[in-house]
């Protein structure tokens, strides 16, 4: 017997029982209609890679040539992947799967699968550190990561615009419940024209089933993920999650400092800065 029939056997028998959370709907309009069938996705992985020095280059064009289409045709999603802006090394990328039983069973598919075979010696030469992942889920059925259009080629050639944030906070797990409310009546200030909220995600308490592939244990964390269109946008948006961190602190319920991550979309990241009509005009946002 194969390995992904094992592993379908073994998650079919020791299943584990999520909340019914999904992914949103991605919004409306001519740009998204290509992806309605891509949605529901109820596991998100949250991946923060460290480069070798001077090589985090190589590793963003040999993801964004090789992978992305993979993992969709195994019926996963990378939503999209980023260079850090504070760390010449780093680089993210976002992963859903359907549910938790699928997570094992894509990743076995891939991972001992004929095209990671071919590159992983390549790739994994240039990471020292892949270890840094949250395992996480959309708050509610209406947070979910936005699923846009894969970057297109002809329409968009100079590739993914934008600025993509990350705002994590380490919540006492018994705090979380009351926490992230006030948060989401919090982050309702990030709304202005330049900036889009791009999911709310909370860490998923169910234990590693791929453990081949390591995940953090020192959470819970809640996680706003927004697009700004550029760096004005960004300034702006900045100031207003200063005032947020500072209520959120006074507030209670953290144990420790909240991180910000800005992130520059790499060229084929579906999550960007892009217009809703993009089908008409997808150089103005």
């Amino acid at each position: 017997m194969n390995m992904v029939l094992r592993l379908l056997l073994v998650t079919g028998l020791c299943a584990i029982a999520l909340p019914a959370h999904a992914s949103s709907p991605s919004p409306a309009g001519p740009a998204t209609d290509s992806v309605k069938h891509l949605q529901d996705y109820q596991v998100v992985e949250l991946r923060r890679y460290t480069t070798t020095p001077g090589k985090r280059g190589d590793f963003v064009r040999y993801f964004d040539s090789y992978f992305p289409e993979a993992f969709e045709q195994l019926g996963a999603m990378i939503f999209g992947q980023f260079v850090e802006r504070d760390d010449a090394n780093r680089v993210v990328w976002l992963r859903g799967f359907k549910d938790i039983q699928a997570r094992p069973v894509v990743n076995a598919a891939f991972y001992y699968g004929p095209l990671w075979r071919e590159h992983r010696a390549k790739v994994n030469a240039i990471l020292p550190d892949s270890d840094n992942v949250m395992l996480m889920r959309p708050l509610h059925a209406e947070s979910g990561i936005t699923v846009l259009p894969a970057v297109d080629p002809v329409r968009e050639p100079d590739g993914a615009r934008g600025v993509v944030v990350a705002q994590i906070f380490p919540v006492r797990k018994e705090q979380m419940d009351a926490f992230s409310s006030r948060a989401e009546r919090a982050f309702l200030a990030y709304d202005s024209q330049g900036v889009r909220s791009a999911g709310v995600l909370v860490s998923l308490d169910a234990p590693n089933n791929f453990p081949q592939l390591p995940i953090r244990e020192d959470g819970p964390w809640l996680v706003w993920l927004g697009v700004a269109q550029d760096d004005a946008a960004l300034r702006l948006l900045s100031q207003r999650m200063e005032d947020v961190e500072q209520a959120m602190n006074k507030a209670g319920g953290l144990r420790g400092a909240i991180e910000r991550i800005v992130m520059d979309p790499t060229p084929r990241s579906r999550l960007r800065w892009l217009t809703l009509n993009a089908a008409t005009d997808p150089a103005t946002p």
